[in-house]
């Protein structure tokens, strides 16, 4: 594997995850920062790693060791993709959720306003 296809892995590992840094991503995968560290420098990661998460994340290992796709996994299809939410805002802090919910109360509020707006410009005399 070269290191760019491992840096890769890894990547796609920390979005899986909701991982950010190397700490947070050896804790989501239980092993010890020193353990990731060594994967980089040998250039590997253990397969039966792999193929665990791709089982528990409900992807194919072609996406996450390669990038590519070519069945959905059930979190890209239209049943799958609540639980995939449901699931990534689990990982994230009290703080990040919070935000998360004022940003989707704002687009609710955005959207009401647009309504509100189209249905006057329906009412106003004279607009086209």
């Amino acid at each position: 594997m070269s290191n760019q296809s491992l840096a890769s892995v890894l990547a796609r590992l920390k979005l899986l995850t909701g991982s950010d840094t190397d700490v947070q991503l050896a804790r989501a995968l239980e092993v010890s920062p020193q353990t990731l560290s060594s994967w980089k420098v040998r250039d590997s990661i253990p397969y039966s790693l792999c193929v665990s998460i791709a089982r528990k994340h409900e992807c194919t290992l072609d996406w996450l060791l390669m990038g590519e796709t070519q069945n959905p996994s059930p979190a890209q299809t239209e049943d799958g993709w609540e639980n995939d939410v449901l699931e990534r805002l689990r990982s994230l802090s009290s703080a990040d959720r919070q935000a998360i919910f004022l940003h989707i109360e704002d687009k609710h509020r955005i959207q009401r306003l647009e309504q509100q707006l189209h249905a006057l410009a329906q009412r106003a005399p004279g607009q086209a």
